[in-house]
């Protein structure tokens, strides 16, 4: 599915689905916040590697489920959405995106933006009486680049139900 595809069939507001479980290829970090876009860096190029050896294909754009809310340091997993599972390499371990209800909503801008959009999506949810769960991910629809405008991001967050 192309990062296009996957836009279109996001809704604009937020939404409650249900999702069957994902293989994942991921490497898990406890990082301090400061580190984090060097993590993702360095992650995305090992995985990458991994994927290349092992034959494993990458069925969807890249990833970072969260362990929890962030403070000085944040629980997380940074990965791709795979055809199979890959052997442990490294760093690298196979994983799982979880099955199950969950709101959803695609988030249209920088990367400075999550947070606030992160707090509407759980507004949300409170209004419809739903209480999102302890995990929560990203899924990168646009991959960024030094040139682009950020306002042309696209971020689908996912947040399963408690």
């Amino acid at each position: 599915m192309t990062n296009d595809e996957r836009t279109d069939v996001s809704s604009p507001d937020p939404e409650l689905v249900t999702l069957e479980p994902v293989t994942t290829a991921v490497i898990r970090g406890l990082v301090p916040t400061a580190e984090l876009a060097d993590f993702f860096d360095q992650s995305f190029g090992v995985l990458g590697k991994v994927l290349a050896t092992q034959g494993v294909t990458a069925t969807g754009p890249a990833f970072a489920l969260y362990y929890g809310p962030p403070t000085d340091t944040i629980d997380l997993e940074v990965g791709f959405p795979t055809d199979r599972p890959i052997e442990p390499d490294g760093s690298a371990a196979a994983g799982t995106l979880p099955g199950g209800r969950a709101v959803r909503w695609v988030y249209a801008g920088g990367f400075d933006g999550l947070a606030a959009a992160w707090q509407q999506l759980a507004e949300w949810a409170g209004q419809q009486g739903l209480t999102p769960g302890e995990i929560q991910w990203e899924i990168y629809l646009v991959q960024p680049n030094p040139e682009m405008d950020p306002a042309d991001l696209r971020t689908e967050l996912v947040w399963p139900l408690a």
